[in-house]
Formats: structure tokens, sequence, C-alpha cells
């Protein structure tokens, strides 16, 4: 039951910090498109290559944990839980990182 709970708060730290992110990258973006920095394609380069790259690490944390489950033949449930936990991690690891970039940042 300890692992249904970290999943739980995973997500909904994700659910509330995910929107944080787009609401501070739409900021910046707004106020570079204004003064004509080129701070906006940098900001946006890195948000695609960040989603990507944590996409990718997703799938293969996902695919490691069903093969985990599989080989110590875990119950459905429990299996469930690993993949599904194994598959939020990299994108919570980035949102929280970025919510702590963003939010230092000066404009």
């Amino acid at each position: 039951m300890a692992g249904g709970r970290q999943f739980r708060r995973d997500a909904f730290s994700l659910w509330l910090e995910a929107p944080l992110v787009i609401a501070m990258r739409c900021q910046e973006m707004g106020f570079a498109a204004l003064t004509g920095s080129t701070q906006n394609t940098t900001e946006m380069t890195r948000m695609v290559t960040e989603k990507m790259a944590a996409a990718t690490e997703s799938v293969v944390a996902a695919n490691f944990a069903l093969a985990k489950a599989v080989m110590t033949a875990a119950s459905p449930e429990t299996t469930a839980r690993a993949v599904s936990t194994a598959a939020l991690k990299p994108y919570g690891k980035r949102v929280r990182s970025n919510v702590r970039r963003l939010a230092k940042k000066k404009t």
C-alpha cells in the first residue's frame, strides 16, 4: 500500500506543478516576444528536448519495471503500480527541476 501512496503523491505533485511550469514559460515567452529577446528560442528548445528525454526515460523505466515484475511473478496490482510509478518518475523529476529553475529566474 505504501507504493500506492507514493504514486498518488507523485501524480498529485505533477498535477499541481506542471501547469505552474507552463504558466511561467508562457509568461517568459510573452516577455521575450515583447522585447525581441532571443531567450524565447532557448526556452522553447529546452522545453522540447526535455519532453523528448522524459518520454524516452519514461518508456525505458516502465519496460524495466514490467520486466522485473514478470520475472518475479508479481501480482497484476503490484505490476501496475510498479510500472506506473516508474513511468511517472522522469516527468516528475523534470517538472520539479523546472519549477525551481523558473521560479528563481529574474525576468
